[in-house]
């Protein structure tokens, strides 16, 4: 059992960094600026060069890797084979583009600057390199996620992510190369390279046949903490066999989500490693922020604050001319150069791997990894002070964008039982497109007919209901059988999605007081419209017209709208006594009854009790009053409980 004395000291440094986030984060949101500058800020003052909080900045490095890995999980999770069709020319076409001529640009320079042609080529490698957290934070922030300039910059993004798996994966064999082995090399090479096929081919296997059948058996279980440690066995368990053959952690880690990309159960992964991944990417930050070298910045300032304004200039000028070249307009073009510009987080994974192989010397590795924190740091706030210049020119007339095909559902719909399953059919109809959210194994499985994508999970869950793209639907149909489930999924969203229409299936008709009270745009009772036509059907059992069942129908329909809408606004006694804390709507006539109620049995009489009699005694003594049925009345109860 561990000792007092070793949570003591286990303590200390895991406070430091929770405090250096949660005051250097919010500190940098409300100015403006992106979290990842909050978390590289704040690595820089707890760190050796700060006030040196933390003792050993390498052990926090180590395990904030795992910040990456997950980051390349999250990536391969979004790289599904409809998206990559859809923006092949832009991934395949612009990201090859803007790799090739921004490393072979800052190569260049690397080499005109006296550097090694190895150590230059690394170099301008990890500096092309964009950030994807700023990248994606600053088009959310802005809204252009959905734009033509956004759709490229994450194309680029895309591609950059998918490349850091080869380069990573070629670097040893550059390093061999580069020592000259001759045909030893040649032959290790080659091993190395079958083992690795192996090991991939081995994943891919595993990934095609067992993963879906493994994560539907825990599924089955209903054990949600179950599948979040699934989660976390598969990603770092596929990351560490990488490692093992020679490749990296990110590797193993991108595999496993592209592996998982289709799915049922993607989003509720997502759903599960998204805070694992935040923390720790958080961290890893702040472990880039604590690596700046202090000493090297203060000895060597002018050089490094030139050369960051060098390399962001350049990769803007770059970036813009190639935006330009596969058709955004320039406006569009330097926007995307600007987000692209600072050197990305896998400059610091990158960098020492180069190092370790000798490709870059230390005293290179050193300014590298320096120059490009330093781009982190500036290119966000270069990137938002250029945006705000460009914003207020007027923009002249320009080519109308082409047009990007949306990958995203119209209607998110939580709950596939019986109700959903009917509304999801008038959907398709249509050709709406239908995300689908439902946490039962069995529902998932007989959606797979269907034609749309149904995913598993907790749609009670905001984590579940961001990642399944509610932020971008238009209308969401909550479908649930449990009344208390979809208020909680109202008030998320209500709360956290203003602007997304809200469609819910009430359960009973104090159910649908309580959804008319959160202003939910509409709602229907599952049984109401049922039982309507199964009376106007009885009515025309009974030898009533069509026409004039169908009117009796919609009368006792529009009474009993009108009926709820007062019951809703406290009008009504029964209405005012639910308010007062009553525990439900008790069923009342919409028509006035003929004739009082008659038990015709003694356990009926006792049920029914002396109210009911009293009950109907005063509504005899009414009709004694006023004489004269009301034609064509009935006895309908229609206030379905």
């Amino acid at each position: 059992m561990a000792s007092a004395a070793t949570h003591v000291s286990f303590l200390p440094p895991v406070l430091t960094f929770l405090s250096a986030a949660v005051i250097g984060v919010p500190i940098f949101r409300l100015i403006g600026q992106s979290a990842v500058l909050g978390y590289l800020v704040a690595g820089v003052v707890i760190g050796p060069f700060g006030f040196s909080l933390i003792a050993e900045p390498e052990t926090a490095a180590s395990v904030a890797e795992l910040g990456v890995v997950l980051l390349l999980f999250i990536v391969g999770l979004e790289l599904q084979v409809s998206r990559l069709v859809s923006m092949r020319r832009d991934i395949f076409g612009l990201g090859t583009a803007q790799l090739l001529v921004c490393s072979a640009a800052l190569a260049g320079v690397g080499i005109l600057m006296g550097a090694k042609p190895s150590a230059s080529l690394v170099i301008g490698i990890a500096l092309a390199l964009s950030a994807t957290a700023v990248a994606l934070q600053l088009l959310e922030e802005r809204g252009d996620m959905g734009t033509p300039y956004g759709g490229r910059a994450f194309a680029v993004l895309l591609f950059q992510d998918i490349s850091v798996v080869a380069i990573l994966a070629l670097m040893p064999l550059f390093a061999s190369s580069g020592g000259g082995g001759g045909d030893g090399w040649l032959l290790a090479a080659l091993q190395s390279t079958g083992t690795v096929g192996a090991a991939i081919l081995a994943v891919v296997l595993v990934g095609r046949y067992g993963l879906n059948p493994f994560f539907g058996l825990l599924a089955a279980s209903g054990a949600r903490e179950v599948m979040t440690a699934a989660a976390l066995l598969v990603v770092l368990g596929t990351a560490m066999l990488m490692e093992h053959v020679g490749l990296s952690m990110a590797m193993g880690a991108f595999l496993a989500g592209v592996l998982l990309a289709e799915s049922n159960f993607r989003h509720q992964l997502e759903a599960d490693i998204e805070p694992f991944r935040g923390m720790l990417l958080g961290l890893f930050f702040m472990s880039v922020g604590m690596s700046i070298d202090g000493g090297l910045l203060r000895a060597e300032w002018p050089t490094l604050l030139g050369a960051t304004a060098g390399a962001i200039l350049l990769k803007v000028a770059l970036v813009a001319g190639l935006f330009r070249l596969f058709g955004s307009p320039w406006l569009d073009a330097v926007r995307g150069g600007a987000i692209l510009a600072p050197a990305g987080e896998f400059a610091f994974v990158l960098l020492p791997a180069g190092g370790e192989l000798g490709l870059v010397d230390p005293a290179s590795t050193r300014f590298a990894v320096a120059l490009a924190a330093l781009t982190m740091l500036v290119g966000p706030v270069a990137a938002k002070a250029l945006d705000t210049v460009l914003a207020r020119r007027p923009e002249g007339p320009e080519a109308t964008p082409e047009a990007i095909e949306s990958t995203e559902a119209r209607v998110l719909v939580v709950g596939f039982g019986r109700f959903g399953q009917i509304l999801t059919q008038v959907l398709l109809a249509e050709g709406i497109s239908v995300t689908v959210i439902d946490k039962d194994v069995e529902q998932i499985r007989s959606a797979s007919r269907f034609g749309f994508r149904i995913y598993y999970g907790d749609g009670t869950r905001l984590d579940v209901l961001r990642a399944a793209g509610i932020g971008r639907a238009e209308l969401l149909c909550i479908c649930v059988d449990d009344g208390e489930a979809a208020l909680k999924i109202v008030d998320i969203v209500h709360e956290e999605f203003a602007s997304v229409r809200t469609y819910v299936r009430a359960y009973d008709r104090m159910h649908a007081v309580e959804l008319m009270n959160r202003d939910v745009d509409f709602q229907l009772r599952e049984t109401v419209e049922s039982a309507l036509a199964f009376g106007r059907a009885t009515l025309e059992g009974l030898g009533l017209g069509a026409e004039a069942a169908a009117a009796t129908a919609e009368d006792v329909r529009k009474r009993d709208v009108a009926r709820l809408v007062l019951q809703q606004a406290g009008a009504l006694p029964e209405a005012m006594a639910w308010a007062r804390g009553v525990s439900e709507i008790k069923p009342e006539p919409l028509t006035e009854p003929q004739r009082p109620s008659r038990a015709l049995n003694a356990e009926t009489r006792d049920i029914i009790g002396s109210k009911t009699r009293e009950a109907a005694t005063r509504t005899l003594e009414a009709q004694g009053a006023h004489p004269g049925p009301h034609r064509g009345a009935h006895e309908d109860a229609a206030s379905d409980a």
